[in-house]
């Protein structure tokens, strides 16, 4: 499994605020999209999320997202390593991605690029 990169993941009350500051931090702008009834803002290597607690205290749950070449492959990677995958591989705004429970009680989003067909 090749790992391309990590963004992490911080959830806010006030997106816009957030978004400001980090925008200046990272010296790029935002991307955003909605996915689920939470907004989103990735920013350089931050994705930031706003949006009902409900939804909020179940992305908090999730360490970190790592960037990889492909889903599939890391999702033999991880099965193989002992992790067990709780959601995906499904479509996202950018590729695919998965969440994983690895042995130790740590989830992590793993996404690619791919665009499914």
């Amino acid at each position: 499994m090749d790992i391309l990169g990590t963004t992490l993941r911080i959830c806010v009350d006030d997106l816009e605020a957030s978004v400001a500051f980090y925008e200046g931090l990272a010296g790029t702008p935002a991307l955003r999209f909605e996915r689920g009834g939470v907004s989103v803002a990735a920013i350089g290597c931050f994705l930031l999320m706003s949006g009902p607690e409900t939804e909020l205290e179940v992305l908090r749950k999730v360490t970190a997202t790592i960037a990889v070449k492909d889903v599939d492959e890391a999702h033999a990677a991880l099965t193989r390593a002992g992790a067990r995958i709780v959601a995906g591989p499904v479509p996202t705004p950018a590729g695919r991605n998965l969440i994983a429970l690895h042995p130790d009680g740590s989830v992590f989003e793993y996404a690619d690029r791919n665009a499914t067909a």
